[in-house]
């Protein structure tokens, strides 16, 4: 198959949301390439593939991640994409590659200014608080736990006032960092931990466990933090804890990028149907 028939996707973000849409794009038939950002430090690392940018061979659902360095390895591996592709490369960098089809911004930011994606790629979906297909993108997916998945061709995303439930417990099982530092933490995701466990330190300050639970996610180790952001995370469903895969809120969220790809393709074969009538 040449590169000219490979579907090519870049989606904007290395956390768990990018990484479940990567998988089901892969899955489609994309050559796919997760684009890094480091704002907001990635914490579900065992259900992304970013530590992949660290030498890791990350996999989410049999899928493997694999770092590429250059606008050259993306180029060969259009030709028969055998993995989702991971790097620091920027999209400005990765725009002279060839025509993108499909352009995702996953990386939930809560910013006041969303980046305008339309016009660089034949399809801009947005994903989060922020994106209004009238400003910044042709299509936008709510992720709200009342609305998640849901697409919006008008008006614009509404901002995630919540991080939704885990077994009864809200951001509660959330840790956060009470100011900006560095961050070490010797502490493996899928440990089980409890209520006052040292997880980590951020600037030799002691960060300690809001619950008892399993792990969920934690920041990677010697990352410099802002104050506020989510250093870690606790699953308090005991055996049911889930850490690895693609949960809930990622396969809709995913499932809804594809169907907002596949309502889009279908758009346009109406339109261009009608126009050789």
């Amino acid at each position: 198959m040449g590169t000219n028939a490979v579907r090519f996707a870049v989606v904007l973000g290395t956390n768990e949301i990018a990484s479940a849409v990567a998988v089901h794009l892969h899955r489609d038939g994309f050559c796919v390439v997760l684009s890094h950002d480091p704002n907001p430090p990635v914490m579900r690392r065992k259900m992304a593939f970013h530590d992949a940018l660290f030498g890791d061979t990350p996999r989410v659902e049999n899928v493997i991640g694999a770092r590429i360095e250059n606008t050259m390895d993306v180029f060969k591996a259009l030709g028969a994409p055998q993995h989702v592709l991971v790097t620091w490369l920027g999209l400005l960098d990765l725009l002279p590659v060839r025509g993108i089809d499909v352009l995702v911004d996953a990386r939930m930011q809560a910013r006041e200014v969303t980046p305008n994606l339309r016009g660089m790629t034949r399809l801009s979906i947005g994903i989060g608080p922020g994106f209004s297909p009238a400003a910044n993108c042709d299509v936008a997916i709510e992720t709200r736990p009342d609305r998640l998945g849901q697409i919006v061709r008008e008006g614009w995303t509404l901002a995630k006032e919540d991080v939704g439930e885990l077994g009864g417990v809200g951001i509660e099982r959330l840790v956060h960092s009470p100011h900006e530092g560095r961050w070490h933490t010797p502490v493996e995701i899928g440990t089980r931990i409890y209520k006052g466990f040292v997880v980590g330190h951020l600037s030799g300050e002691p960060i300690t466990a809001p619950y008892d639970g399993i792990l969920r996610g934690i920041v990677r180790d010697g990352i410099d933090v802002p104050a506020g952001i989510a250093l870690a995370e606790i699953d308090p469903r005991g055996r049911h804890a889930q850490w690895t895969g693609i949960d809930a809120q990622g396969q809709t969220l995913a499932q809804a990028t594809l169907t907002a790809i596949r309502l889009h393709a279908a758009a346009r074969l109406g339109t261009s149907a009608a126009t050789t009538r």
